[in-house]
């Protein structure tokens, strides 16, 4: 179950996603939040600190809080999962598996995933939607030391990062991402509903674990008129974030 102060954390973001809070506004006092929400102050307290980290609102010692940027900037957890990201702007992730299959690890599989080449490794190939709408593509490569549990997951599992953290307990801590343009595919415009070459959002990446030890590496294929990145800036923070296009 969802803590309280996620749940008010989460109500302030779309608040000020939808700028109901402008960038360089004031928050509602700690007070003031707590009686809106029927909540201790210490409750409170935990919502808005959770906004300060990810760089979304600031303030000074004795000063009311400031918004800081107009759209939620997100952890690495929340780019890496797909469903966590949707959730998040009150929208319903949906996924399908298209192909899935052992393939040996060719010289890219080997170096992005720092394993021999001709090791079994498990391919990949997600349609994912935000209400049933198809916007992204997924070609994911795993590790053969995660495949197996992979496998195991249902072909239309929400979200694939939550399954294996419930099923293993393993936690996506470190990721790469490449970002550019690319033309559509046959394919890829059939899965996504576009014409053949309109220009696609592509997001390569690769992941770790805690200790360093790659998971997977994938080649992520958005629609643009859905999706776009931003980079909000700050002296102690660059986070990327995610959201839906203009």
């Amino acid at each position: 179950m969802t803590a309280r102060h996620e749940e008010i954390a989460d109500e302030l973001r779309r608040a000020i996603d939808r700028e109901e809070y402008t960038v360089g506004s004031r928050l509602p006092s700690e007070s003031e939040l707590a009686a809106h929400y029927g909540v201790s102050r210490g409750t409170v307290r935990q919502a808005v600190a959770a906004l300060t980290a990810e760089g979304l609102i600031g303030s000074r010692q004795g000063a009311r809080r400031v918004v800081l940027a107009g759209r939620p900037n997100q952890s690495f957890e929340e780019l890496r999962s797909f469903a966590q990201w949707a959730r998040a702007m009150g929208r319903e992730a949906t996924g399908r598996v298209v192909t899935q299959e052992y393939r040996l690890a060719g010289h890219e599989d080997a170096v992005r995933l720092q394993l021999a080449v001709g090791v079994p490794v498990l391919h990949v190939l997600r349609v994912r939607g935000l209400d049933g709408e198809p916007v992204l593509l997924e070609r994911t490569v795993y590790a053969d030391w995660i495949s197996p549990a992979v496998e195991a997951i249902e072909p239309g599992c929400a979200s694939v990062t939550q399954r294996l953290y419930d099923d293993t307990g393993l936690v996506f801590a470190y990721g790469e991402h490449v970002i550019d343009a690319v033309a559509a595919g046959a394919l890829d415009a059939e899965l996504l509903g576009v014409r053949r070459t309109s220009p696609l959002l592509r997001v390569r990446r690769v992941t770790t674990t805690r200790e360093g030890r790659p998971v997977e590496w994938s080649d992520d294929r958005y629609r643009p008129d859905a999706v776009s990145f931003s980079v909000h800036n700050s002296i102690g923070n660059n986070p990327l974030a995610r959201k839906t296009a203009e």
